[in-house]
Order: structure tokens, then sequence, then C-alpha cells
């Protein structure tokens, strides 16, 4: 049961239909990892912390850099030279007291992914790159792990939550690693379009974790987009594919 402060924190929470006390105390059961800590990572971990998320994995390899302040609001420009995980418990911290913080200072490889994730309901994956966007991809697959993807770039971003065995994963859109793509250290990025993308997997991962979501009867998935020179939203749904490496999950789920 929640205690008193906690129905004052989560109040409105609390009121939205179908959520409840019980969509609550499911939050504060469970536990997410972020992979990433910058622009994605920020809004995400922000509104996972103020929904109360019980238990966060906060993990980056990085160090705070003065180039990062435009959109990674998780951090402040006194922190330069911190690493993003420190900075990021400092502001969670002080943002809900309520919630356990874990921090990993490291990069996510195919040989620690597993053991990183294993403590964990759901991954955020909020990384600035194609190859650990699939190698995310693949490790929560192979152990079941539901997972939020984004990815951003100027003024347009993409999102798309996948759970296995019940929607299609990120390989069904887009089934080989793009190349050629200009990264936002070459293209740059405007400081809002991350907030909304990493806001989109907060409310994804909440919308989950509170059984809120169902699968598609269908089976099949979709894409949130953004354009942000138009400020035009699109969702743009898309099938499993029978060639996946997800397909083998489809009849466990």
């Amino acid at each position: 049961m929640l205690n008193e402060e906690q129905r004052e924190r989560y109040e409105r929470n609390i009121l939205v239909p179908g959520f409840g006390e019980t969509g609550q105390q499911r939050l504060l059961e469970a536990g997410v990892c972020i992979v990433g800590l910058g622009g994605l990572g920020s809004s995400a971990a922000l509104y996972l912390a103020a929904a109360g998320v019980g238990r966060l994995g906060l993990v980056d390899s990085d160090v705070l850099e003065r180039s990062n302040l435009q959109r990674q609001v998780l951090h402040t420009t006194d922190r330069i030279g911190m690493s993003k995980t420190e900075s990021a418990a400092k502001t969670l911290g002080a943002l809900n007291p309520d919630i356990t913080l874990q921090t990993v200072r490291v990069r996510v490889t195919e040989d620690n992914a597993a053991d990183l994730f294993s403590a964990y309901d759901v991954v955020v994956e909020a990384t600035d790159n194609f190859a650990a966007k699939y190698l995310l991809n693949d490790v929560c697959l192979e152990y079941g792990k539901p997972f939020a993807t984004a990815g951003i770039l100027a003024l347009s971003g993409q999102a798309l939550f996948v759970v296995p065995g019940q929607s299609p994963c990120l390989r069904c859109a887009v089934p080989v690693e793009p190349v050629g793509v200009p990264s936002t250290s070459e293209q740059g990025v405007l400081g809002a379009v991350p907030g909304i993308l990493g806001s989109l997997e907060a409310m994804a991962v909440i919308r989950y974790l509170a059984g809120l979501w169902n699968p598609e009867p269908d089976g099949g998935g979709a894409i949130h987009s953004i354009n942000g020179e138009t400020m035009r939203w699109r969702s743009m749904r898309f099938p499993r594919n029978p060639a996946c490496r997800c397909a083998p999950l489809w009849s466990t789920s």
C-alpha cells in the first residue's frame, strides 16, 4: 500500500483513469535500466524518476562536456568533467528521494549487456549510435526484456517500443544497421528534439509497467516520428518480419 507521502507525490498519476494506486504500486516495484544519459536519456530518466519507478539503473561511460548542456538537461554547468552517471544520480535523487538509483559507469557491450539488464524489468535505449541500438535490440530479444528505443538528428526523431514475442523489433522495421547516416556531431540536433523523444520513451515504459500496454491484435508495431521542420507527428505501422531473429519468440508469447 502507498503511504500518505506517496499518495500526495503521485496524486496526478493515481487520478488517471485506469491507473490508480494499483498502477502506481506497480511502478514503485519496477526496475528500469537506462542506457545512455545524454539528450534522450535525460528526459526519459527525469520522467521515470518523477513518475515513481522504484529502481533506476543509470548506465553511461562518458563524462560531462560543455557542449552536452544544450540538450542533456539532467546535468548542470558546475558538473562539467563529472561522470554522467554521478551527475544524473545527483539530479534524480534530488527530484525523487523515494526511488533507488544504481549507477554503472561502463559502455554496454555484447559481453556485459546481459548482466547489466538481468535485474531490471524494462530497458531504455538512449544511445547515440546504431551499433549500440542494434546490440541492445538483440540482447533484449535474447533475454525477453521489453525496451524503448529512439533516434534523433537535427529537427527530427523516431521512437519505438518493443515487447519480445508480442510486437515487432527494431530489425523488423530496419533489418540492417544503416550506414552513412550523419551523427548529431556532424549535423547537430535541437535540444528539444531528444527531450520530446526521450519523453515518449518514458511514456511507453510507464504505460507498460502500469499495465496499460496491450499488443496489437495483428501483432504489428508502430514507429512514432516527429518532423520539426513542419511540426508534424506521424505514426507508421509495420508488421512482424517472419525472417527476423525475433520470429521464434512469437510462438512462445
